[in-house]
């Protein structure tokens, strides 16, 4: 049975009529027109999809629409501040950390809810973090210091 759901995605209130166990990346796609998540596996194990769901990472491959009602969806189209990018975007630019891009827009989101929950981790912390997201193309050692980067700046920033 279809209802209504309202979600806030990347600052804007959207509302869709749909069935509550639909995938919420299947609605920020097909019915939202989102982009940036992207389906890998289906199954929540390789964190192409993810998102972030009231500032916690989620993969929304496996996340029921219903659970994310009134709750605010940020994606990568929202992480940018007008044309300032982010600083884990930047860093990923910067460090080279993106090669064919498909895993690009959940790798960054995983980063950004590291970094927000952990703003010094280590290398362990950030391997063991990120493990949820595969590259395809073993991209890891930039991917790795594409977050060292950004952590090394999003203190600089906070510090000002």
């Amino acid at each position: 049975m279809d209802a209504t759901i309202t979600l806030i995605v990347n600052g804007q209130k959207r509302t869709v009529v749909t069935d509550p166990e639909r995938p919420l990346l299947e609605v920020l796609r097909e019915d939202l027109g989102v982009m940036g998540p992207k389906y890998g596996c289906g199954e929540g194990r390789c964190g192409a999809c993810t998102v972030l769901m009231g500032g916690q990472r989620a993969l929304s491959c496996v996340t029921p629409v219903g659970s994310a009602n009134d709750k605010e969806i940020t994606t990568i189209e929202g992480l940018a501040d007008g044309d300032r990018l982010h600083p884990v975007q930047k860093a990923f630019l910067d460090e080279g950390a993106i090669q064919c891009g498909y895993c690009t827009p959940g790798m960054i989101l995983s980063a950004v809810a590291l970094l927000e929950e952990n703003r010094r981790p280590t290398d362990e912390q950030i391997v063991e973090w990120m493990n949820g997201n595969i590259c395809r193309c073993n991209g890891y050692a930039k991917i790795l210091n594409a977050v060292r980067r950004a952590a090394s700046q999003i203190k600089e920033v906070k510090r000002s």
